[in-house]
């Protein structure tokens, strides 16, 4: 048992490796007992207990599936940690892509995003239309362009589904 505990948090120092990385205080965990416990700390401790927590005894499966534990029966396995992991290296591209409304790092985040082929065209004129918002600055981070992203897609009738989170 002491095993499978120093091995949980080995994969979870591994795993919260982006988190870090990103600099803000993001929650990498998902829903379960581990989130609740923990919720509002940040720093690499909790996240890595809360994670461990979460992955007990299956509770985070339980809360999924009895909708309790701060868990979504219906929730999407996407998230804008995952979007920030991909736009933080291509920002650049990404940028220069949103401004045109055409490009392979948009296709490639639409991709990543899980936007369908008949929805594509909506969810590059809706990031060409408001990069403004998008990409306010040039020190702008990643995560801060993800959750502009999901609340651009969220405000827009054919993309909202996509931001449901």
């Amino acid at each position: 048992m002491h095993r499978l505990t120093v091995m949980a948090a080995v994969v979870g120092l591994v795993a919260a490796g982006p988190a870090l990385a990103q600099q803000k205080s993001v929650s990498n965990v998902g829903c379960g007992l581990g989130s609740m416990a923990w919720e509002g700390e940040s720093g690499l401790a909790p996240q890595v207990l809360a994670a461990t927590t979460n992955g007990t005894l299956g509770n985070q499966t339980f809360g999924i599936t009895s909708h309790t534990s701060g868990c979504a029966r219906n929730g999407k396995v996407m998230v804008p940690e995952r979007m920030a992991m991909f736009i933080g290296p291509n920002m650049n591209q990404l940028a220069e892509d949103m401004s045109r409304g055409d490009g392979e790092a948009l296709a490639t985040l639409a991709y990543v995003i899980g936007i369908e082929a008949q929805d594509r065209a909506a969810f590059y004129a809706a990031t060409q239309r408001e990069f403004a918002r998008i990409m306010p600055h040039e020190n702008v981070t990643a995560t801060d362009v993800a959750t502009s992203i999901t609340a651009v897609m969220r405000e827009d009738a054919a993309l909202n589904r996509y931001a449901d989170i």
